[in-house]
């Protein structure tokens, strides 16, 4: 067994439960790419069992801090029983159900999501590369599920010094559709695995589509605006409390925007399924920033505006770019909102803390001369757990602010 001996005072971070070490804490030792390593305090302590990786700056993620566990099939199959266990204690309303949250779930590097009866992982770590087959076995054993796709193709993965790979891992031989359906809460979504964000789609936004919708109800929403809708999930959830509000028939409007045609081809089969027409709705192929100055330059207003933007900050170092960007687009957006219309705004960069993306949202505010009530906090779905060791997973911070 290879040994990773780090520098003195680096084992702080690992005696509290945190699984990364990083390049910098290491004053000795390598291995090969997801080779299970033992890591040493700088007095030769045992810390932890890791998977080692080579070239990246998180050089080893712990798989276990017990000292007499070994790593092998009967351990990681433990791991993921208990994470498929775990998601039946939830009440989700849907079959699209993240099963395995990486670190949070004692897999670090592995994200499986599953949409009915397809199980579709992205596998971005050295060490469940290296145990791929058994992880998959595993997979299909917990869940009784033989089809498996994998999405292994992010710039995460690639930062890990592997190659991207993407294709079916089990399937039947008679079942190959890469375009599923899925159902959450009332709703019917269609998703490309193939093509699609992350694996396909949004889970950790079910919660939040479900809120929208509430809102959508309560307040009688007659003109909501989507940005980066990607296949209009919260569209989907604004129609679906509109309906329930009796406005749809009155002229109420869903405006849906993203840069990508394919995804507002989903979006539009994804309102068509929920039994919406186009008199319900207008889909924009176009930049989200210019499309809100154009609003303000017509003057319009609307009642509820949804920001759900990409990755702006992919780490600490695009902190303040990802920043300016946040505020740019909450400033206009509030400059949008009528008097006492709403705006659910979220940040999936991990490198924004909450703390910090409640700062951004103020002084787009302020920049805007708008002030509102924090309604709610929102955050990932419940099945996108986060540890009480492991803060970076909370990555998706989001609020609901009402328009003074």
């Amino acid at each position: 067994m290879k040994t990773l001996r780090l520098r003195e005072g680096k084992e702080r971070s690992l005696l509290r439960g945190h699984p990364w070490i990083f390049d910098t804490a290491i004053a000795k030792g390598s291995a090969d790419a997801g080779e299970t390593v033992k890591v040493e305090s700088f007095e030769g302590a045992f810390l932890a069992w890791a998977a080692y990786s080579p070239q990246s700056k998180i050089k080893a993620r712990v798989w276990s801090f017990d000292e007499k566990q070994r790593i092998d099939e009967e351990f990681l199959d433990g791991l993921v029983q208990k994470a498929v266990q775990s998601r039946q204690l939830f009440d989700l309303q849907s079959n699209g159900v993240r099963l395995v949250h990486a670190e949070s779930d004692g897999l670090p590097g592995l994200i499986v999501d599953q949409y009915a009866d397809t199980l579709v992982l992205q596998v971005l770590g050295c060490g469940v590369e290296r145990f791929k087959s058994i992880l998959v076995k595993s997979l299909m054993k917990h869940t009784g599920l033989d089809r498996v796709y994998e999405r292994s193709d992010t710039q995460a993965r690639t930062m890990e010094g592997l190659a991207p790979s993407a294709g079916w891992l089990s399937h039947p031989q008679t079942q190959k559709n890469l375009l599923l359906q899925i159902t959450e809460h009332d709703c019917k979504l269609d998703l490309d695995i193939e093509h699609g964000h992350k694996t396909g789609f949004y889970l950790d936004q079910r919660e939040s589509r479900r809120r929208f919708a509430d809102y959508a109800q309560r307040m009688s929403f007659e003109r909501v605006l989507n940005c980066f809708c990607y296949t209009g999930g919260f569209s989907v959830a604004a129609l679906m409390g509109m309906r329930r509000a009796g406005v749809l028939q009155k002229g109420g409007h869903v405006i849906s925007i993203d840069s990508s045609a394919n995804a507002l081809n989903m979006a539009a089969q994804n309102m068509r399924l929920n039994g919406f027409s186009s008199e319900h709705f207008t889909l924009m192929d176009a930049d989200v920033n210019a499309s809100l100055r154009l609003f303000l330059q017509e003057s319009r207003q609307f009642d509820a505006i949804v920001l759900d933007p990409p990755k702006f900050a992919p780490s600490h170092a695009h902190v303040e770019r990802a920043a300016r960007a946040y505020k740019d687009i909450n400033r206009l957006a509030l400059q949008l909102l009528r008097p006492g219309g709403v705006l659910f705004t979220f940040s999936c960069s991990g490198g924004v803390s909450a703390d910090l993306f409640h700062k951004i949202v103020a002084s787009a505010g302020a920049d805007a001369h708008v002030d509102g009530f924090i309604a709610e906090r929102l955050q990932g779905a419940m099945d996108h757990p986060m540890t009480l060791n492991f803060p970076e997973g909370d990555y998706l911070k989001g609020l609901v602010v009402i328009r003074k």
